[in-house]
């Protein structure tokens, strides 16, 4: 068995927590790129949306995680017993999740769907990698926006898509991996090629943004819609 040794170190991020909203049961935040989800067994990436929200929340605990490079919307449930509801909500597929992101290059297709198992591969680490065979079931929809082209400081220009992407499982990396499989990774995606292609190498970021989260209130039993709007 292939040890994982993560040996990633995150850089400092000096951005806050934007709180969108929060009761006595659970906090809606919108999460900064460059802040990790989850503070990592390294003492040097203690800072983490959970260490921040703990010193506010003390018994808070995070439903689910955005990559370290994403923006925008996540849920935290303030107890246990609203973690589990929401955990259940996220296991049965009908939480709402939408995604804004800039991909690489002009896409052919206005809409379309990706339909691509995802496994964990150690020698890959920390990379997913497609794999009909060992994978798990990973499907994604796609919607254009706006096909754009960026002029770049150096007169060079940069084809862009920006899309809207809606996730229909919550596999690690998913939307990034999907977005290479379709020949069109996201800009400043380190991982999966969007920063391989020409005058990509110089993105800001990750430009992935969680723009809208969808779920019911655990004990309101309301429909909870919230908006973020993309910084991109």
């Amino acid at each position: 068995m292939t040890e994982i040794i993560d040996t990633f170190i995150a850089p400092p991020c000096h951005d806050k927590i934007e709180i969108v909203y929060q009761d006595e049961y659970l906090v809606l935040i919108n999460k900064p790129s460059g802040l990790l989800s989850l503070s990592g067994k390294n003492p040097q990436n203690l800072d983490s949306v959970h260490y921040r929200l703990a010193q506010i929340f003390p018994n808070c605990t995070l439903v689910h995680r955005l990559d370290f490079g994403t923006s925008g919307l996540m849920v935290v449930a303030r107890n246990k017993q609203i973690n589990a509801a929401l955990n259940q909500q996220f296991s049965q597929r009908s939480v709402t999740k939408k995604y804004h992101a800039l991909l690489c290059g002009h896409l052919n297709n206005n809409h379309g769907v990706i339909d691509a198992a995802i496994a964990k591969k150690p020698e890959l680490f920390p990379r997913m990698s497609i794999c009909e065979h060992q994978g798990k079931p990973a499907r994604s929809a796609y919607q254009v926006i706006e096909r754009l082209t960026h002029t770049l400081d150096n007169g060079a220009t940069l084809p862009l898509t920006r899309v809207l992407l809606t996730p229909e499982t919550g596999r690690t990396h998913q939307l990034r991996i999907h977005c290479q499989l379709l020949g069109h990774p996201i800009l400043g995606c380190d991982l999966y090629g969007g920063c391989l292609l020409a005058n990509t190498e110089h993105a800001l970021r990750l430009m992935l943004h969680a723009s809208e989260l969808h779920f019911i209130h655990p004990i309101s039993k309301e429909r909870v819609k919230a908006y973020s709007t993309s910084p991109f």
